[in-house]
């Protein structure tokens, strides 16, 4: 029998106690995303959104239901075996770009193939071929002080793809960039998902960016519902 690939949550919820309440954070959330298909999640702060994508990246563990990746069930994984996951399956793509001050624009693709293992001539072709992709090619030997805005989170994306994973999440990837630098981002964001087949969440308040995506679904008190994309814009 063939695995679903992409990303399944199947009925999940997340509790948190609060005295002797019990908050509903994320409450019996189902989506399928599935490879080449870019998804939106929107709603206002405190909604479920980071809970959300924090258990679709196997950063938290849900309370009940099934998330999978790639077909795996990630409900009953080992702390270790999650940290697998992350790294070689998810690339994450954050508010920040959170680049490493010392590490130059090439090494910051490269410390993510040395926490795999030994980093190869063919990885080091891989990252260099990337970041050309991605308008980098003359800042590979650039610290992040010497970059854009722009620059920065296309580092980010290029850090996020070097593993080749099925899955990427984004949190507010155009937080912090004016519009055109915000479009920019994010259709690379979509040109890959689309040339890789990757199963794509980008979590936004951003709603110039929706354009971009197959599906907008949005989140309101831990529940998560199909838009309709022309009662957002």
């Amino acid at each position: 029998m063939t695995k679903t690939k992409g990303l399944q949550l199947n009925e999940v919820s997340k509790y948190y106690a609060e005295g002797s309440n019990r908050i509903a954070a994320l409450d019996h959330v189902s989506i399928s995303v599935k490879p080449g298909e870019f998804v939106a999640v929107v709603g206002p702060s405190g909604s479920g959104k980071s809970t959300f994508l924090s258990v679709a990246g196997a950063l938290l563990q849900a309370s009940e239901g099934e998330a999978k990746l790639n077909g795996h069930s990630i409900s009953t994984l080992t702390a270790q075996e999650l940290a697998n996951i992350r790294l070689q399956e998810i690339g994450f793509i954050m508010q920040s770009s959170n680049l490493v001050p010392y590490l130059t624009v090439l090494d910051q693709l490269l410390i993510i193939k040395r926490m795999s293992g030994k980093v190869k001539r063919k990885d080091k072709e891989f990252a260099v071929k990337l970041l050309e992709e991605l308008g980098l090619g003359s800042k590979l030997n650039s610290f992040p002080e010497e970059l854009s805005g722009g620059e920065k989170q296309r580092t980010a994306i290029a850090r996020a793809l070097i593993n080749n994973p099925g899955i990427i999440l984004a949190d507010e990837p155009t937080a912090s960039l004016d519009t055109k630098r915000a479009h920019e981002v994010v259709s690379l964001i979509a040109q890959e998902v689309k040339s890789g087949q990757k199963a794509a969440v980008m979590v936004t308040h951003d709603e110039r960016m929706l354009e971009y995506c197959d599906k907008v679904y949005r989140m309101e008190d831990g529940r998560l519902s199909l838009a309709v994309l022309e009662s957002i814009v």
